[in-house]
């Protein structure tokens, strides 16, 4: 890894569910109970607000009874020894990453221990249910939502992610699906780029054939094998 200085890495669902945390799209997952449609777009919380708030209420209590895996772990002694420039970017909507002590996270998606004021558009942290409407403890107005980034929204921050593609000499997915975009796009960018592409999944992802290698295995396997290798 001499050459290798500075590390973009993109983690999905995948380096999660092994913590418990449910997939979108593996059988049994989130979306086999709900539609996307009613739970996950600006149109949904404008539809049926009730619905769309009891669902991430379930999903942020049910994340603060999990915990990271060694996976995250591995991560964390990566952002902790690596001396180069170093971003975990991750579509991942729980705090697994940083519970484990990763320091230089960007969440793209959000976060479900955040909510957001639509009225003062400050973000703040968030562990208790928002369906009775609580007021935001910055201006009072009960209009908070979820800090989640939803369908047909933007993603958060893609200027900083961009900027520090730029700037890689790895890119490396973990546990992604390879279906959601942007993120799905990034292997595409990387490559552009001249940059080294390295995936690690459970089986390989629609982008796979983008990448230079794949790994396949559990993420609480493959990840920590992959840092060791990194760290020497």
């Amino acid at each position: 890894m001499g050459q290798i200085r500075n590390i973009v890495i993109l983690t999905g669902a995948g380096i999660s569910a092994e913590s418990g945390i449910d997939t979108f799209r593996s059988a049994g997952g989130l979306w086999e109970q709900h539609r996307v449609e009613d739970v996950a777009t600006p149109e949904a919380f404008a539809r049926d607000p009730n619905l769309v708030l009891r669902f991430y209420d379930m999903r942020r209590a049910a994340i603060q009874e999990k915990l990271p895996n060694p996976a995250h772990f591995a991560l964390a002694e990566l952002d902790a020894n690596w001396k180069g420039g170093l971003l975990i970017v991750t579509q991942n909507v729980d705090d697994l990453h940083t519970r484990a002590g990763a320091r230089r996270v960007l969440h793209m998606h959000g976060e479900h221990l955040k909510a957001w004021c639509t009225s003062c558009d400050v973000r703040s942290h968030w562990r208790g249910p928002l369906i009775e409407r609580p007021p935001c403890p910055v201006c009072q107005a009960r209009t908070l939502r979820p800090d989640v980034v939803w369908f047909g929204e933007m993603p958060y921050r893609m200027g900083e992610i961009y900027a520090a593609l730029r700037e890689a000499d790895l890119f490396v997915s973990i546990g992604t699906s390879g279906a959601v975009y942007p993120a799905a796009g990034l292997v595409r960018n990387a490559r552009d780029l001249g940059i080294s592409t390295l995936e690690l999944n459970l089986e390989r992802s629609q982008g796979s054939d983008w990448f230079h290698e794949t790994r396949l295995g559990p993420a609480s396997e493959v990840v920590p094998a992959w840092v060791a290798e990194v760290l020497g």
